[in-house]
């Protein structure tokens, strides 16, 4: 299990059990000829071989499934930015303006945008949700610059709003009666 997440790390799609393809580039190789080594290690085969499509057909097939991988890497990407939306929105909703929520929500953004480019290195042949992707990931960018504004704002303005003096303590104003009055 440990080799085929290894390989599926790397961006390959399987074509059958065991029936592997990348795009051909040094890196791969080099990463592949690691993998084959380690099976052969535990006692396994490994074999690795360049190949060609045999025909237009062929290879836009396999470049049909590359695509189809990472759409589901990018819907999975585009599930995690709706959560995220939905969680400053819940944070606008409370009225929580602090500077602990920007901070959580700046370490989601920095981990969404890690996560997105991680996908976009193994997007070989530009599946068609990477623009989708992009554009989430900007609207998230954007929705916690609005937040985060707005709570240096609230910070700012709690600053600059001079503390209220509590009023001196008046003494009571006399009464004035009827018994006073005749005297």
């Amino acid at each position: 299990m440990g080799i085929w997440r290894r390989i599926r790390g790397l961006g390959a799609v399987y074509l059958q059990n065991s029936i592997c393809v990348l795009p051909l580039t040094a890196e791969h190789q080099r990463q592949l000829r690691m993998v084959q080594s380690d099976i052969e290690r535990a006692g396994g085969e490994a074999v690795i071989f360049e190949t060609l499509a045999l025909d237009p057909k062929q290879e836009e097939l396999v470049v049909s499934r590359f695509k189809h991988d990472r759409d589901q890497d990018y819907e999975e990407f585009l599930d995690k930015c709706a959560d995220y939306k939905r969680e400053i929105d819940k944070e606008v909703k409370a009225g929580h303006y602090t500077f602990a929520e920007v901070k959580e929500n700046d370490e989601d953004l920095k981990k969404l945008k890690g996560w997105l480019e991680r996908i976009k290195v193994l997007d070989f042949y530009g599946a068609p949700a990477r623009v989708a992707a992009e554009k989430q990931l900007a609207e998230c960018e954007a929705l916690l610059d609005g937040y985060a504004n707005e709570v240096f704002e609230r910070e700012q303005n709690a600053k600059s709003v001079p503390a209220r003096k509590p009023a001196l303590a008046q003494p009571p104003a006399a009464k004035v009666t009827e018994r006073t009055r005749k005297t």
